[in-house]
């Protein structure tokens, strides 16, 4: 069940009313209280961004552990490369990360640290002057207001000393009439004195609400000016609270990643490369590389030749053609000049660089038919790659 509030509790809620005097410092702290959330909020994502770079260091740490233990593994085909595929997203994830952290410290951070230097100006024996000025403009719309309420405390108390005082006097009088313990004459001072205290009581009481109406008279100015200096504060405050809003979103828009195009890049890939993993073609390639598929030298009649007396340097040279003849019996090795992604399913693709055998040679097309060191066999085009 509620109660009504005390005389007490109404006066202690009045005394931390806005308007009464010194009760404007958590206004004027405000400006130290902004400066030191700065510091905070810029102390805060550097640690996160810490976070992003750790992160980012293991991601990288846990693709190099695992890379030569992947490609050395008994997968092959599509699958292998679903693997791998892992392996190559986390280092691409990891330098995303590591973007972040640096977006973290080198923007984020350092348009707050700027922002709080153009926007706090610190005083040589401390506090800021932004405050100060605040501080000064209550202090001064205050300082008549404050004597009026000094004054006007002054004279309430004597009229509530001068009350209690009238109080006693009425009780005395009213105890001494028609008591016959009281003599006549002592009935008649204590009546007299009654008479002289509210007298006395009159006249506090008219200078009381005198000074009251002084009071009440001045307090449209006084509220007038408190209201230009508060608004001169809300104004400052709320340009603190539009820029940290914009850099909170700043911060977010960094570690917002499901908006991220590149992340959604690798995982699309991923996804599709899982996705693309086919046993058909898997076993395809496992028979062509290991199985009857395999592209072997057939026993067949070879022709004696003498060998011709030349030149150590021709014969040296002669011999490498043979062995160059002998490879192409079984594929020969071609090196990849471009990257090359495959549009179909029976298209080999490869990276620029990468080694792999040429089992047929170039049709009308210009396509050529291939196989990797993982058993994918596809066809690929001719002025792709160079002999090795």
């Amino acid at each position: 069940m509620s109660t009504l509030p005390s005389e007490n509790s109404i006066e202690d809620a009045s005394n931390r009313s806005f308007w009464m005097p010194g009760n404007y410092q958590p206004t004027v702290k405000r400006t130290e209280d902004a400066f030191q959330a700065c510091n905070d909020i810029v102390a805060c994502f550097q640690e996160r961004a810490r976070v992003e770079r750790q992160y980012a260091q293991q991601l990288s740490e846990w693709s190099t552990k695992w890379k030569p233990v992947v490609d050395s593994s008994p997968l092959y085909g599509s699958l292998l490369k679903a693997w791998q595929c892992f392996l190559s997203s986390a280092d691409r994830l990891a330098s995303l990360h590591a973007s972040i952290c640096r977006s973290l410290v080198s923007e984020d951070g350092d348009q707050v640290r700027t922002w709080q230097k153009d926007s706090f100006h610190k005083k040589l024996f401390g506090g800021f002057k932004e405050s100060q000025d605040i501080e000064t403009g209550f202090t001064r719309a205050q300082k008549p207001w404050a004597k009026r309420l000094k004054k006007l405390d002054k004279v309430r108390r004597a009229y509530q000393k001068v009350s209690r005082k009238e109080h006693a006097a009425r009780e005395r009088d009213l105890h001494a009439q028609g008591n016959p313990d009281v003599a006549i004459d002592k009935q008649k001072k204590i009546q007299e004195d009654r008479e002289l205290v509210q007298q006395e009581a009159e006249k506090v009481r008219a200078r009381y609400e005198k000074v009251l109406e002084e009071v009440n008279r001045y307090v449209p100015r006084y509220m007038e000016e408190m209201e230009s200096i508060f608004d001169q504060s809300q104004d400052e405050e709320r340009k603190r609270i539009v820029f940290l809003k914009q850099a909170l979103l700043s911060i977010h828009k960094h570690l917002d990643i499901t908006n991220n195009e590149s992340v959604r890049a690798v995982y699309n890939e991923l996804h599709n490369t899982l996705m693309s993993i086919d046993e058909h073609e898997d076993l395809r390639c496992w028979k062509n590389t290991y199985g009857p598929g395999m592209p072997t030298d057939w026993p067949h009649f070879q022709e004696w030749i003498p060998e011709k007396k030349t030149k150590k340097g021709k014969k040296e040279v002669e011999k490498k053609g043979t062995i160059e003849k002998s490879v192409m019996i079984g594929g020969v090795k071609v090196r990849a000049l471009y990257d090359y992604l495959g549009q179909e399913t029976d298209e080999l693709s490869f990276k620029a660089g990468e080694e792999f055998l040429k089992i047929e040679d170039e049709d009308d097309q210009g396509w050529c038919r291939g196989i990797n060191d993982g058993g994918c066999e596809g066809l690929y085009p001719a002025n792709y790659v160079e002999v090795v």
